[in-house]
């Protein structure tokens, strides 16, 4: 298999464990949006960890961590991005708006492509160009006829795409990179959670075992999809990853509709369809050129 269809089939699988994670947060109703991210951020340091040793056979560098202060940084900044997105996907999932979610991850990939684009120098195929002028209609409708700005799904689009262009930029491997991005948070979030206990007090640390676990296991759910991405952004571009990041919302916009009786109206009936129309065409082109590279 080559490096790009390994790439291409690593992102498949990250979007398609995103997009079923809405079943996990149907446990936590009521969650506190601040514990429920820093149990996250403290719990996935002895999961990355696991995550490093299964592949590395061995514990980080840290030495040589800590001389790539370039790729330590980005480290940070890409860890702030990601908590701030999953932050708000979480509020979502957690207050019967996983189609605000979905929204946001179809805003994604079009602020994904562009910064291959116009960034970092990639090319869009003329499939993928159609897919993002039919995606950009039926957002805008939606914007248009709702007349208000989806903030939840703006916020969710715009740093997960500015985490993405982080990690794309990070000299470690992928796994060292996944155990970093918790443990640059770890002081503040093992301080913040002190902080709350000793001041007004944790629900996380006093709702009792089974809610607390609930709590620690968004790590692992939230680490296992990071493990395919950090992959796939390793071995394919920035535009494929972005327009493939459509399996997403669109396994959640089913949830949401199909499970979770969500409202589905006319508008998102025309806004969806203009997207999926888009998502189609990006499949037909990728079957084109592979058919042709077959050929030749």
């Amino acid at each position: 298999m080559s490096e790009h269809r390994l790439g291409n089939w690593m992102a498949a699988i990250s979007f398609f464990l995103w997009g079923i994670l809405p079943l996990y947060y149907q446990f936590l109703p009521n969650a506190a949006m601040d514990e429920l991210l820093a149990v996250r951020l403290i719990a996935s340091v002895p999961c990355g960890l696991i995550i490093v040793l299964a592949i590395q056979r061995k514990l980080p560098d840290f030495k040589q961590i800590w001389q790539d202060k370039y790729s330590l940084k980005l480290t940070f900044i890409g860890s702030l991005m990601m908590s701030i997105s999953w932050t708000a996907f979480t509020w979502a999932m957690t207050n019967d708006r996983v189609i605000d979610a979905s929204l946001g991850f179809f805003i994604s990939p079009l602020m994904m492509s562009a910064l291959g684009v116009f960034i970092l120098g990639e090319t869009l195929s003329s499939g993928k160009k159609v897919a993002l002028i039919l995606a950009t209609i039926g957002l805008s409708y939606q914007m248009i006829q709702y007349g208000q700005v989806p903030v939840i799904a703006l916020i969710m689009a715009v740093f997960f795409t500015l985490y993405g262009w982080c990690k794309k930029k990070i000299r470690y491997s992928w796994s060292t990179c996944l155990f970093m991005e918790a443990v640059v948070l770890l002081p503040l979030a093992f301080g913040y959670m002190v902080y709350k206990q000793f001041t007004v007090g944790a629900d996380s640390l006093s709702s009792g075992w089974g809610d607390f676990a609930l709590y620690f296991g968004a790590a692992p759910a939230t680490l296992i999809p990071l493990v395919f991405y950090s992959i796939a952004l390793r071995y394919t571009t920035m535009s494929t990853v972005g327009l493939m990041q459509y399996i997403e919302p669109s396994i959640q916009f089913l949830l949401a509709v199909f499970l979770f009786s969500e409202a589905f109206d006319e508008v998102k009936l025309v806004s969806f369809s203009f997207i999926w129309a888009g998502l189609l065409f990006t499949i037909l082109d990728s079957l084109r050129h592979r058919y042709r590279f077959k050929r030749y």
